[in-house]
């Protein structure tokens, strides 16, 4: 296995959040986040840029579309991560990302960023 790959995570409800950040990280990620509004997930991005990023789609101040199609426009990979949105909507927007609806378990969550993987 090469370098370890650096995941970004933004959600804001928090208990998700730190569920998913754990789940990556004992995944053997290293995680960025979780950034609860855009706005700090904007700035962590600019300081350091993941390989891929798990986004709620309604963040505390915004919606994270803008953000997303940012790093995708930067090679970054995007798991939309919300329960306000049907996968097939954010996946027919974003054809090159994956869309998981919440509540996810933690293997499909580990399964989306391998296949992201694989897929770069």
């Amino acid at each position: 296995m090469g370098r370890q790959l650096r995941v970004l995570v933004a959600e804001d409800e928090l208990i998700v959040g730190y569920d998913l950040c754990d789940t990556v990280a004992e995944a053997g990620y290293i995680v960025e986040g979780p950034f609860d509004d855009l706005s700090s997930a904007m700035l962590a991005y600019q300081k350091t840029k993941p390989d891929i990023a798990i986004l709620d789609v309604q963040l505390g101040d915004g919606v994270v579309y803008p953000l997303a199609e940012r790093m995708m426009a930067e090679d970054v990979k995007i798991i939309f991560h919300s329960g306000h949105m049907r996968p097939l909507d954010v996946t027919t927007r974003y054809p090159n990302a994956q869309a998981l609806l919440k509540p996810c378990p933690p293997a499909d969550v580990i399964h989306s960023i391998q296949r992201a993987t694989a897929n770069g």
